[in-house]
């Protein structure tokens, strides 16, 4: 058995890390398995990666559907892969990545037993619930396929990251986002100008982001394009125009970009051109405002993410904070930190990202927050500083990346003696890992967690945990 060899009539059993999917061969062997499996499904997979005690494969045919299985809303949903488990009814997505975390903190127990895991919560909203999307121009042209489609504006390909997927409707956005994307789509068509070629480097139209703020409902759009595309019919001025005249159909639109981007690694920003409105849109979470940048990060799903920091200053014990000095690490733009400011003696807020942190002190002057410190610094080098100055830190928040935290980074967490630490998760596998170095070289145990479920239909889940003396 080798790569690229086909294993048939494999059923799936559950969800382990990285979303992929497990089952094991009649002698043990273990297998992992991409491409929008679903448990109780019987599959063909061709083997991509070949270990001693393991075996990755992809998904090439489903013999035989499981019966958890209903039909997809989307019609590309296969080939696109955004959103994979839209074929399972919600209720038994949220019990399976609840099984998930579970799982991956079994092991915990031989440092604590009987941890209160509380029940999962689900996404308050479950379609529609991006406020940003990435769209890419390109081609999808596949002989074994049997396919040729020359423009195409959607998503890469699973697996098959230079073809582009063609789309005409995205489940994970809203309505007027979805119709803004059909008109610009359309013109883009109509204007015979070419899509982008990644192979060649070669052709006009490249990306469009759309975001889109939930509870203010307002709108910006980037829209890349190749600069060094040279024919003597192109005039970006038409483009322009037919830009602008989107805003009297939709008074959701605040802002307009062009990005011109001769990038040759397949990224969505270059140099930016404001044509329309205001530089930022502004979005609302717990009573506090948020700008938007081209380029700022921020959680995808807005109803999501004020349940996440309700749960986060829930465990916090927020009313019993106003002598404390509060650190937010892996901080982003601060908005956790943000949310603490209120009710909180003093908040440091920690990133490395020199734009995360700046575009936090703008929200801070913002929001008339006057007790927050935006420091840009890796977490691993403030935390080592830090401990030396003698300040008190009396609660620690960590939302690393998936990653989790950098290895020199968590015995200087131990060194604050902080009241809590509540560590908020995007990677069950990792959160495990880092909780068994704190269970094993401290006296924090953990006071209670729960799984907050951020992307329906993905297998992404947070997980938020209390740790206490």
């Amino acid at each position: 058995m080798k790569k690229n060899d086909v294993i048939e009539n494999l059923t799936v059993e559950k969800l382990v890390f990285g979303g992929k999917w497990f089952t094991r061969m009649e002698d043990g062997k273990v297998i992992f398995i991409t491409g929008g499996a679903v448990p109780g499904s019987v599959v063909n997979v061709r083997i991509i990666k070949k270990k001693s005690w393991f075996i990755e494969g992809q998904i090439i045919e489903t013999v035989k559907k499981s019966p958890l299985e209903k039909e997809a809303n989307c019609d590309i949903f296969w080939l696109c892969g955004g959103c994979k488990w839209q074929t399972i009814d919600y209720a038994k997505q949220l019990e399976i990545k609840d099984a998930q975390v579970k799982e991956s903190l079994f092991h915990l127990a031989k440092y604590q037993e009987n941890i209160n895991i509380e029940a999962i919560e689900a996404s308050p909203v479950i379609w529609g619930y991006r406020n940003k999307i990435e769209f890419s121009f390109g081609k999808f042209i596949s002989d074994k396929l049997w396919v040729r489609e020359d423009f195409n504006v959607g998503f890469h390909k699973q697996a098959e990251f230079s073809k582009i997927v063609d789309c005409s409707y995205c489940h994970l956005i809203d309505t007027e986002s979805n119709a803004v994307f059909k008109k610009i789509k359309e013109f883009a068509q109509k204007s015979w100008l070419p899509v982008y070629d990644q192979m060649r480097q070669s052709g006009f139209f490249r990306h469009l982001i759309i975001r889109k703020a939930h509870f203010t409902n307002e709108m910006m759009l980037i829209l890349g394009y190749n600069p060094k595309y040279d024919n003597w019919n192109f005039d970006l001025d038409s483009i322009k125009k037919f830009l602008l005249t989107l805003t009297k159909d939709f008074a959701e639109i605040k802002s307009i970009y062009l990005t011109s981007n001769a990038n040759l690694a397949d990224v969505a920003l270059g140099d930016l051109e404001l044509i329309y409105g205001n530089p930022v849109i502004v979005e609302e979470l717990l009573g506090l405002k948020f700008e938007i940048s081209p380029k700022s990060f921020f959680q995808t799903n807005s109803t999501g993410a004020e349940k996440l920091y309700s749960i986060v200053l829930d465990y916090a014990d927020k009313e019993h904070l106003k002598d404390s000095t509060v650190l937010d690490l892996y901080a982003g733009t601060g908005t956790i930190g943000m949310t603490f400011a209120p009710f909180a003696k003093e908040v440091y807020s920690v990133e490395m990202v020199s734009d995360a942190s700046k575009d936090g002190e703008k929200n801070a002057i913002l929001n008339n927050i006057t007790n927050m410190h935006f420091v840009n610094a890796k977490v691993e080098d403030f935390l080592k500083d830090f401990t030396q100055t003698g300040i008190k830190a009396d609660l620690l928040i960590i939302d690393p990346p998936r990653a989790g935290m950098h290895p020199s980074a968590l015995p200087n967490i131990l060194k604050f003696d902080a009241a809590q630490m509540i560590y908020v998760s995007c990677n069950p596998a990792t959160l495990a890992r880092d909780l068994e170095f704190i269970l094993a070289n401290s006296q924090y145990k953990i006071e209670k967690l729960k799984a907050k479920d951020m992307f329906p239909h993905t297998h992404h889940i947070e997980t938020v945990v209390s740790l206490k003396k």
